[in-house]
């Protein structure tokens, strides 16, 4: 009797994962996921409803036993397969944890065995290409891809450490930080300096306004980078058109300062500003925020 093909395929809710090439897509838009969450996934698909401890998958994942922070590494994985699914812990659609002990995928799995006929992948190619459009890579894919982009995806970036990344994006939101809680320090000054000002008022409220809304604002981004919440990626990137709008209009917090420095200084400053909402999205796509536990340690 002929064993059944182990499944070279396996779709749950508008995902499939292809095991031969490693890709996982979402009604046939591929999503990039590294390779050590991808393997975590596919352990977990083999396995629907049934609990997968930590200590199995760092088997899996370091099976020479060289990970020292392996639970650190096995979290990191998990985190990165709930990003890509859009899932989250407290609410879990695909990922369930158990406290202190592991995971359990909990979404109905079906296995496409990989003697699936060449007619049965074409249909399902075909309705994947119908619901979302052509497969990455695709021509008209290919001619949108060539055509300029006025933002970077994570794809145009360079490869940067994790820790120069996390470090340049933080002390972005102290920079920020130390404006507005500067520019509330000195509102009489302030208020002085704007006083000549066509609609001085409307100028100086809108001022302590935004720096009372946006000190929030930042810290949350602050601790959320910092403390590596999940799903920060996309959290923040929701956020980047407000802050993209607010950080445009405090690039002329320099002029603020014309008291203290001359007028072609505050230009140039005003110029790098806005610049800055632009590296900070950069900065997140490389990587700020996100743990390295894709980064094995190894003791020597």
């Amino acid at each position: 009797m002929t064993a059944p093909s182990p499944p070279s395929r396996y779709r749950f809710g508008v995902f499939e994962v292809d095991v031969r090439t490693g890709e996982l897509r979402r009604k046939g838009v591929r999503i990039k996921l590294n390779a050590q969450p991808l393997q975590v996934l596919l352990l977990l698909l083999a396995r629907p409803g049934e609990l997968l401890t930590r200590e199995e998958i760092s088997r899996e994942l370091w099976p020479d036993g060289t990970f020292v922070d392996y639970e650190h590494g096995v979290n990191s994985a998990v985190n990165r397969i709930r990003e890509a699914l859009s899932d989250t812990a407290a609410s879990p659609l695909f990922i369930e944890t158990l406290a202190r002990r592991g995971y359990r995928f909990v979404a109905p799995v079906e296995c496409i065995a990989g003697g699936e006929t060449a007619s049965a992948q074409r249909e399902s190619r075909l309705t994947s290409e119908t619901a979302s459009g052509p497969e990455p890579g695709s021509a008209p894919e290919t001619a949108a891809k060539s055509r300029p982009r006025m933002l970077a995806s994570a794809e145009d970036l360079p490869k940067t450490p994790h820790a120069v990344v996390q470090t340049l994006f933080l002390l972005l939101q102290l920079m920020y930080l130390g404006f507005y809680v500067g520019a509330l320090a000195n509102l009489a000054e302030i208020e002085d300096l704007l006083s000549p000002l066509h609609r001085a008022t409307l100028i100086f409220t809108i001022l302590i306004v935004t720096a009372a809304i946006l000190i929030p604002v930042r810290a949350f981004v602050l601790c959320a980078v910092l403390f590596r919440a999940p799903a920060v990626r996309r959290k923040f990137l929701s956020l980047w058109p407000f802050l993209l709008l607010v950080d445009v209009l405090w690039s002329l917090s320099p002029f603020l300062l014309l008291h203290h420095i001359d007028f072609g200084l505050a230009v140039a400053c005003m110029a790098l500003l806005v610049y800055s909402p632009f590296a900070q999205r950069s900065l997140i796509l490389m990587g700020a925020g996100r743990t390295q536990g894709e980064i094995p340690a190894t003791v020597r």
